[in-house]
């Protein structure tokens, strides 16, 4: 008899995971996705167009708050984890629910969801949401052009919307944003790379999408996405560590399976974050994963024109995921705040309308500026709204897009914009070009 089974997901590594393990097995049935951490993403079906020849069907996603019922109704023998940037004890609390409906626990190892590339793999990837990849990953794509390498982006995925519409989506121009009809959280991760005039591949198929991928690039860049593991085998895994979370690598999953998996261990914000969180975060290295090559590197933080902030009261606009899920109080904008000589932060919760407020009640440690959470259309007008309301001199936007291209903000904005910058020896530049510049 087939297995039945559950995956427990956030519409990314759960799709890979399926796709690369389950798809067109006949040892298995998948009878349910479950959703959580993202707004509005269950209620959806995996499409039969994803989903392979045994589901003409599609299958169902429901709420992971449904999952008892669901292994109940549907006599469920195995339940699959398969989301990123959680605490252990949430893994685990997850895991006591569901052994204690009789139901197996899984984690798939990590090398068993990787695929394998005909070219040159680096990953970036991270402990956290929020440690620098980005900006690594940036640093990563310029030194490789600069050896005259063609490079191409594939990044972690965020399906949010239709599915059949996603399978493999290319973003080379501004235009291809408005095709594909991203929210924010996409835009982040896609704009500062496609303004380098990199190729970014995302999507739902994995496998086609690295194909495709492949077919322009001389080195595929692994742009990961939370914490989690890459989705290809790297020829060097670059993995990024945050000291203003020391500790942090030892707590949350995967983020401790890329910990012990790094080529490259590099301690990011080293700029402003205390050295005694620095040494803790090395020693975790050292003791953890010895064979890692560590590297130091900073996030120096810009704006154009920083007399705009001097004196002003200020809405500091913040990266959405770093302050939700990746639990930080601070960002790039508070830093260039103080740094750039504001007279006020100026809280936004009372102004806060819809979704936005509801993102405040869930995550209470959020204090004194704005998440830039747009998950979808009527978000996106939530957070155009907050804005609008809160009382202050100047928007200061720290998300790595320019807001006001797709949002109305009825105040003067400042963007404040965050790079890589070496750290000591050996750098990342010297690394790449040891390995990669021929």
């Amino acid at each position: 008899m087939k297995k039945k089974v559950i995956i427990l997901g956030a519409a990314g590594r759960d799709f890979h995971n399926f796709n690369v393990r389950f798809r067109d097995n006949e040892e298995y049935e998948v009878v349910a996705f479950t959703a959580t951490q993202i707004p509005n993403i269950e209620g959806r079906v995996y499409p039969a167009e994803l989903a392979g020849k045994l589901y003409p069907k599609g299958i169902p996603i429901f709420a992971e708050d449904d999952l008892e019922q669901l292994i109940e109704k549907s006599g469920v023998d195995a339940v699959v984890f398969s989301y990123s940037d959680v605490t252990h004890n949430h893994v685990m609390h997850l895991g006591s629910r569901i052994v204690a409906s009789r139901a197996d626990f899984m984690l798939l190892s990590a090398q068993s969801t990787m695929l394998k590339s005909t070219k040159p793999v680096i990953a970036v990837t991270a402990v956290r949401t929020g440690s620098g990849k980005s900006q690594t990953t940036r640093k990563v794509c310029q030194v490789l052009r600069d050896r005259g390498k063609r490079v191409v982006a594939v990044r972690h995925p965020m399906p949010y919307g239709d599915l059949k519409k996603q399978i493999v989506q290319r973003f080379g121009d501004y235009k291809d944003f408005e095709i594909h009809d991203i929210t924010i959280e996409e835009r982040e991760e896609y704009e500062p790379l496609v303004e380098m005039g990199i190729v970014v591949y995302a999507g739902v198929d994995y496998e086609k999408i690295l194909r495709a991928a492949e077919e322009e690039a001389d080195v595929v860049i692994w742009d990961g996405g939370n914490n989690d593991t890459s989705f290809y085998a790297p020829d060097l895994s670059i993995v990024v560590f945050d000291p203003h979370r020391a500790g942090h690598e030892l707590l949350y999953h995967p983020g401790e399976v890329n910990l012990r998996l790094a080529d490259v261990a590099l301690i990011n914000k080293v700029d402003t974050a205390s050295a005694e969180n620095i040494d803790i975060v090395r020693a975790n290295i050292e003791r953890i994963n010895p064979r890692a090559t560590v590297v130091m590197a900073a996030s120096p933080v810009t704006v154009a024109d920083p007399g705009k902030v001097k004196g002003k009261r200020v809405l500091v606009v913040e990266d959405g995921p770093t302050l939700t899920h990746g639990e930080m109080k601070f960002g790039a904008g508070v830093i260039a705040a103080k740094a750039f000589g504001a007279a006020a932060l100026v809280d936004p919760k009372a102004a806060a309308v819809g979704s936005i407020k509801a993102a405040f009640a869930k995550y209470p440690h959020i204090e004194g500026l704005l998440p830039a959470i747009g998950y979808g259309a009527a978000q996106m007008k939530d957070l155009a709204d907050t804005i609008n309301a809160v009382d202050c001199d100047l928007v200061l936007s720290a998300t790595p897009i320019d807001l006001s291209k797709i949002i109305t903000i009825a105040k003067p904005i400042v963007r404040v914009r965050y790079g890589y910058g070496d750290a000591g020896a050996p750098t990342l530049g010297e690394i790449i070009a040891t390995r990669f510049g021929r």
